[in-house]
């Protein structure tokens, strides 16, 4: 029981939802909208582009733990042994050597030989940080066209003496337009599963 109300967590932690939700909620914040699309449908579409990107992973543990296992070829202890390769393969992969260096000093460990060496433990969290550092760079990313016409129509609404007007009544429509006009959304989710390749 413990470890199904764990699992989803886990699994949230040790695949690419964490990076994907924070640049859509960026994304959304950066436009100046607070609730559309609403958090469901961003956690909808990051699941499914998690999915999306975890493929391979998820198709090797597939094949190389969890068949076994059910054929009854691997212990459970055996299954975990396989499956921990492929999933240690992406983590190292999308880590920061940065990052694994600051987890390794605060569990007190020496420096690990080679990734391999590295344990759950430690990469997981050095790959949750990696994420978070890479989406925030995304995010900025998103904000700053954004900031822009926030501050020319702030300057624009000062200059006409209009200054009881909200200025995001009147950039709201602007950033949607460009958001639309450049697909903001297609690009996002290109550089997002770019970013794994």
């Amino acid at each position: 029981m413990t470890l199904i109300s764990v699992a989803p967590g886990l699994l949230v932690m040790v695949s690419s939802f964490t990076k994907v939700f924070v640049v859509l909620s960026m994304a959304r914040n950066a436009l100046g909208l607070q609730s559309v699309p609403p958090n469901q449908v961003l956690a909808g579409l990051a699941l499914f582009l998690s999915l999306f990107i975890m493929a391979p992973t998820l198709t090797d543990i597939n094949v190389h733990a969890v068949q076994p296992y059910l054929a009854g070829h691997l212990d459970f202890g055996g299954a975990l042994q396989a499956a921990e390769a492929p999933l240690k393969a992406f983590l190292g992969a999308h880590t920061r050597q940065e990052d694994i260096a600051l987890m390794t000093r605060a569990a007190g460990r020496a420096n690990p030989a080679n990734l391999h060496a590295v344990p759950l433990t430690t990469l997981v969290p050095a790959f949750v940080i990696s994420e978070l550092r890479a989406a925030f760079i995304i995010g900025f990313v998103i904000y700053v066209p954004f900031l822009v016409i926030d501050l020319v129509v702030s300057a624009g609404l000062m200059s006409l003496g209009m200054m009881m007007l909200p200025p995001v009544m009147v950039s709201l429509p602007f950033k949607i337009l460009l958001f639309v006009l450049v697909d903001g959304w297609g690009l996002i989710i290109q550089s997002l599963v770019a970013s794994y390749k």
